[in-house]
């Protein structure tokens, strides 16, 4: 069983940059892709970035490219999304997720563990 962890949510202007944070216990983190996924005001949920298992292979939604990146350090059972440039339509509960095919998570069909979740604020 992994557990998944985010901090790193809050309120930021347009145009801020925020750092999400999640940390893995329980599992074997390395073995594991991570992603990072989305659920706006009354919509459903959206995926954000998908990293494999060795950081070799990264994959965004086109909305996010050049603004979002994903990262993990394996020594410290952790993936991060920095997010730049940041707009009010980014506004969501941000959630990280653990599959072990990255293919899964880029195509949103699931994961085998996820996070409580984190509230991304961006006001205008």
């Amino acid at each position: 069983q992994v557990q998944l962890v985010e901090s790193g949510g809050g309120l930021v202007q347009a145009g801020g940059s925020l750092r999400l944070s999640c940390a893995a216990s329980g599992g074997t983190f390395s073995s594991y892709a991570m992603g990072w996924f989305r659920r706006l005001p009354g919509k459903e949920r959206e995926f954000v970035a998908a990293i494999s298992y060795s950081a070799y292979n990264t994959y965004y939604a086109d909305s996010m490219k050049g603004r979002f990146t994903i990262s993990r350090d394996n020594a410290k059972n952790t993936v991060y999304l920095e997010m730049n440039s940041l707009k009010p339509e980014d506004t969501a509960v941000y959630y990280c997720a653990a599959h072990r095919s990255t293919i899964v998570l880029r195509n949103n069909k699931g994961a085998d563990y996820w996070g409580q979740g984190t509230q991304v604020t961006v006001s205008s």
